[in-house]
């Protein structure tokens, strides 16, 4: 998927969990390879240990402890994104709750039991159970099915952050956020300092993953001004006859009293987390509720980075509240990236070839969903 490049540099960006990379089966293989060796330097008949495989792929013990290890091989990676820097919360995610005993159970079989008649020692067992279950997990042969898959996610109550995401997307930012340029222009003509800035013309999106939304944003920081409504747009949805879409308008004052205009509001569907986690009926846990208001900022992030309609419209901000209380770490935060973005602009205008200014480009895009003529001078 895409990725919304005005979010590479984000401050929260390592807040983020990306999808896992497979590092579990890349894992599996390396000892896999271990394991070859192993069998290969013991100098051990192949008929044999032919025989001795089949018989320990039944040590499911073993299998779930080294199934534990490869995910670890993973989730080591995301120690701080997903398990909050907590080494014994990756354990314990890994490794069934008595991976312990299981270990000792298996150690002591292999260690303890006299070997057999054929001569094959305790420990080749042991290499030859890990061989086993290795290859298994290597050749992906544990993968869930599509039923259980789903009624995994049924059942944890958990799959929420997707659905969320598309409905805010489809619901309301594909409806809005095409008009917003024209919106701009119409409401410019009685503000003209928005005229100087319009590489911030973007519906800038607030994400909170805390999901700690302020109804008014005057009061979350005295720094960020109510400045005025934009232009609305009325659309007849769902039953619903001239339904009303608008946005506000605020300013955002820096260090030397300037002041820099932005449309601005929260992401709505985190207060539909938040409250989930707040009513026993859904089942949902505080810690489950940050986890999927990371993955919802994720999943929003990837469709909007593939959606044509809302290109260039909008300015995703993630943001974790600091641990100490600071009275303008929101207004900093917007500033922050209206910065970022007035460089962005300026490095995209440098790269563009001589003579070539914003207008041309414009022109070659068109508003309208029909063909447009070639010709400056057709009606």
């Amino acid at each position: 998927m895409p990725q919304d490049p005005s979010t590479r540099s984000s401050p929260a960006r390592l807040l983020i969990p990306e999808p896992r990379a497979g590092r579990a089966r890349h894992a599996a293989c390396v000892l896999l390879a271990v394991c070859f060796v192993v069998l290969f330097l013991s100098g051990e008949p192949l008929a044999p240990i032919t025989r001795r495989v089949c018989t320990q792929l039944a040590a499911l013990q073993l299998g779930v402890l080294l199934k534990g290890c490869c995910c670890l091989a993973e989730e080591i990676f995301h120690l701080h994104s997903r398990h909050h820097g907590s080494l014994w919360q990756v354990l314990c995610s890994c490794f069934p709750p008595r991976w312990h005993l299981a270990l000792l159970l298996v150690g002591g079989s292999a260690y303890l039991d006299p070997p057999e008649d054929n001569g094959h020692s305790p420990r080749l067992a042991l290499t030859l159970s890990c061989l086993c279950q290795l290859l298994v997990l290597a050749l992906g042969l544990q993968k869930l099915s599509a039923v259980e898959v789903s009624e995994l996610t049924e059942s944890s109550k958990k799959n929420v952050a997707h659905g969320l995401a598309w409905s805010y997307y489809i619901g309301y930012l594909k409806v809005v956020l095409p008009r917003l340029k024209e919106c701009m222009e119409e409401i410019s003509r009685t503000n003209p300092m928005l005229r100087a800035h319009r590489d911030t013309w973007k519906l800038h999106i607030l994400v909170p993953l805390g999901c700690d939304i302020w109804d008014d944003l005057e009061k979350a920081d005295s720094n960020i001004q109510y400045l005025a409504d934009l232009p609305e747009t009325i659309l007849t949805r769902a039953g619903i006859k001239r339904r009303v879409y608008r946005h506000s308008l605020y300013v955002i004052r820096d260090k030397d009293n300037k002041l820099r205009p932005c449309v601005l509001e929260f992401a709505s569907p985190l207060q539909t987390l938040c409250a989930m986690s707040q009513d026993d009926c859904a089942a949902f846990s505080r810690e489950q509720r940050l986890e999927q208001a990371r993955l919802f900022y994720r999943s929003l992030r990837d469709i909007l980075g593939s959606s044509k309609e809302c290109a260039g419209l909008y300015r995703l901000i993630a943001y974790e509240e600091p641990a100490e209380p600071e009275s303008h770490f929101l207004s900093g935060l917007i500033l922050w990236h209206l910065q970022q973005q007035q460089r962005e602009e300026y490095m995209v205008q440098e790269e563009l070839p001589l003579g070539t200014g914003s207008v041309e480009l414009s022109l070659q895009v068109s508003s309208s969903d029909l063909p447009q003529p070639l010709r400056s001078d057709c009606p």
